[in-house]
């Protein structure tokens, strides 16, 4: 199952990014649609305080699911 990924969607960093700090396995929020295939997406600490922004394309991106997804 390929979703496309939307706004609000829950994702997980698929790459490390250490120029920003960020590694393989952080999970963010798509914040907006920047074009075609490319999001921004916000990383917030367990407080909510954002910690980093930043325009992703969805090759980097992966959606998590909270609940029961079936398989095509």
């Amino acid at each position: 199952m390929d979703k496309k990924i939307s706004i609000l969607d829950v994702v997980s960093l698929m790459v490390d990014l250490p120029e920003r700090g960020l590694v393989r396995g952080q999970v963010g929020t798509v914040v907006e649609s920047l074009g075609e295939n490319v999001f921004e997406v916000e990383f917030s600490d367990d407080d909510g305080k954002t910690y980093a922004i930043l325009a992703l394309p969805d090759e980097q991106l992966m959606i998590l699911h909270h609940r029961r997804i079936d398989a095509a």
